[in-house]
């Protein structure tokens, strides 16, 4: 079993020497940590009792490096939350306590150190300041152990609880990628860059690939440690080391990730929820500025309040979303830290709800804080997570890729959670995106009623072209999402559609008397004039009768579509059938040359026509490929 221990208390209460005491190790491994006396920097140090091994991280407890604290504090599993018997709960007890909480840690143990140092009665006077400290907390009913690191009492004592804790320690979660947050970088001489923390999520192993973000680079795995063992690979919950090639350390930096590749995006928008401290001295407002700690990360953040005030009260929780001044990787259900930006104090924290957002508007904050709410409230149930993201991406559809960004799942489980949710009747996948499946439902009616009030409008209209139905009803969504909308009513026979225009499958053209009479004289004519019709516009003109021009030509356009007419160019129109008997004529001049070769001098002649209708024609027919051009003659094709 791999447990991650943290240590949390005031500066000078005996953290480093606790964790000395324990495993024999100096946490404090910076030359200034030893000359001053005081942890500066976070430090590492291993312990195995029985089948469970130890990795603890030891913080600083001054006030004035509690952002590297924070960087030590991401992904612990135990916390050690250190009193001294002869001082009490002091401010940094009580900000460290706090950030424990607010970072949804859910075990711990209560040291209280320097116990040789005190009496029966101050240490017990120590015991009530720690109960008090942590009432209605996750550490109310946590063990108080009273411990000297210079005479060993209460080391067996301490060891055994530790142990018994450790199991109380619920399993990580594999359902997240490889995630590990940098806390240190550094080189080693033949090796290369080397990069420290505690990984949050999933395995990395030897020759793994992963991105480093949000830098957005690449990298290669070329060995991996825990506690400077070379294992073939890490787990959730161990310390690791990892060797990265093709890359300098002075281009790792704290607050960076490593990730499985092709995963996560980065962010400047962070959709969260927020608790404020009772202790905060004022409230979290719009437009407020704050630090933002993140895994091993502090950014810079404008705050944007999701509540008709624009504020939160110190004691009380809402959403907001956090507008950074960096970009950070990071996913849904991570923990923050806010601290103020200056002076700087602890002033609340929360949870990740989306970690990629789009910009909020005031007018929009009661919809939006509304799916924040809901996804809160489903927070573990993946199926009704994916439920609730597909809403909320609307007409514009939730791939599958940007699902495993959001929440950093491994295939597997966001394939199970999509497979659910489709099976439930709760979503439907139309092309590459989930789409709600009631907004989906809609659409579809939409478009039907749409069609409908088109037809009646324009009942001499071949059809709806998909331009004017994504203007009037699809305008946000993607094209792949429409046709996939459109090949579902076809699939169902509720549209038919040719080329680019679509119709309802019983839409039948009702001509009233006037059009019949119109359509009945222009196929006359044409069919009259045989190869030498009249221009089109002329024959309009000279037939319109009690209908308008516009009627006149979609009649012409219906006339087509039915194939009575043929378009040759815009201005001549041929009755179909004498096409026909012209085609037939030229294939029989054909078959009986003994080149197939027709110029336009023969053409005419076999048409009975002038050069006016001849070079159109020819045209025509090589469009239609019964011709194609050779020099000045034409090949008449079998």
């Amino acid at each position: 079993m791999e447990i991650i221990v943290g240590t949390a208390g005031h500066i000078d209460h005996g953290k480093t020497s606790l964790v000395r005491a324990l495993t024999g190790i100096d946490a404090d491994r910076l030359p200034e940590e030893k000359d001053r006396g005081i942890t500066i920097d976070i430090g590492f140090a291993e312990l195995s009792v029985g089948n469970v091994h130890f990795s603890f991280v030891d913080v600083p407890g001054h006030e004035r490096f509690v952002k590297n604290m924070l960087a030590g504090a991401s992904g612990i599993d135990i916390v050690l939350l250190v009193i001294a018997a002869d001082e009490g709960v002091m401010p940094q007890t009580r900000e460290h306590f706090e950030i424990c909480r607010l970072l949804g840690l859910n075990n711990g143990i209560i040291v209280l150190t320097k116990s040789d140092l005190v009496d029966d009665e101050t240490l017990e006077l120590a015991k009530i300041d720690a109960e008090e400290l942590v009432i209605d907390s996750f550490l109310e009913n946590a063990p108080i152990i009273p411990f000297s690191s210079s005479t060993g009492e209460g080391m067996e004592d301490f060891k055994r609880i530790l142990v018994a804790t450790a199991k109380s320690v619920s399993k990580r979660s594999e359902d997240r990628i490889a995630f590990l947050p940098i806390d240190r970088s550094f080189t080693i001489k033949g090796f290369g860059a080397v990069a420290t923390g505690t990984l949050a999520s999933g395995s990395i192993s030897e020759g793994d690939e992963l991105d480093l973000l949000p830098a957005g680079k690449k990298l290669r795995v070329r060995s991996v440690q825990t506690h400077g063992r070379v294992v073939k690979s890490a787990v959730s919950g161990q310390r690791t080391a990892v060797n990265l090639a093709g890359i300098n350390h002075s281009s790792i930096t704290r607050g960076m990730v490593l990730a499985a590749p092709g995963v996560l995006e980065t962010s400047q928008l962070l959709d969260v929820a927020v608790e404020m401290l009772k202790s905060s001295l004022r409230p979290l407002k719009t437009r407020q500025r704050v630090r933002v700690h993140i895994g091993t990360a502090e950014i810079l953040a404008r705050v944007f309040v999701m509540n008709e005030s624009g504020a939160i009260e110190p004691g009380g929780s809402g959403f907001v979303q956090l507008r950074l001044e960096s970009i950070v990787a990071c996913m849904s259900g991570d923990r923050f830290i806010l601290r103020s930006y200056s002076p700087q104090h602890t002033i609340g924290g929360g949870q990740v709800t989306l970690p990629i957002s789009e910009k909020h508007r005031r007018k929009d904050i009661a919809s939006s804080a509304k799916l924040l709410r809901q996804l809160v409230e489903v927070t573990g149930d993946h199926v009704a997570f994916v439920c609730s993201l597909a809403i909320s991406a609307g007409s514009s559809g939730l791939t599958t890729a940007m699902l495993r960004s959001q929440t950093g799942w491994i295939n597997a489980v966001a394939d199970k959670a999509i497979s659910s949710a489709v099976g439930l009747g709760k979503v439907t996948i139309v092309g590459d995106n989930l789409i709600d499946a009631v907004l989906f439902a809609n659409f579809k009616a939409a478009t039907i009623a749409a069609l409908e009030a088109f037809h009646q409008k324009d009942p001499l209209s071949p059809g709806m072209t998909r331009e004017i139905l994504r203007d009037r009803i699809l305008r946000v969504t993607p094209q792949t999402i429409m046709a996939s909308l459109i090949e579902n009513l076809v699939s169902e026979g509720k549209v038919i559609t040719e080329n680019d225009v679509m119709r309802l499958a019983g839409h039948k053209t009702e001509l009233s008397s006037e059009e019949s009479d119109f359509g009945e004289k222009l196929m006359l004519v044409i069919r009259s004039a045989r190869l030498e019709p009249p221009k089109i516009e002329e024959m309009i003109s000279s037939l319109l009768g009690n209908i308008d021009v516009k009627d006149a030509r979609k009649l012409i356009q219906l006339k087509l579509k039915s194939g009575e007419i043929v378009k040759v160019n815009d201005e001549m129109y041929f009755a179909a059938d004498s096409l026909r008997e012209l085609t037939a004529a030229i294939r029989r001049y054909a078959d009986r040359s003994t080149d197939r070769l027709i110029d336009v001098a023969k053409f005419k002649e076999i048409a009975g026509v002038s050069r006016k209708y001849a070079i159109p024609l020819l045209e025509y027919f090589d469009r239609e490929k019964l011709t194609v051009r050779a020099g000045d003659k034409r090949l008449v094709l079998k």
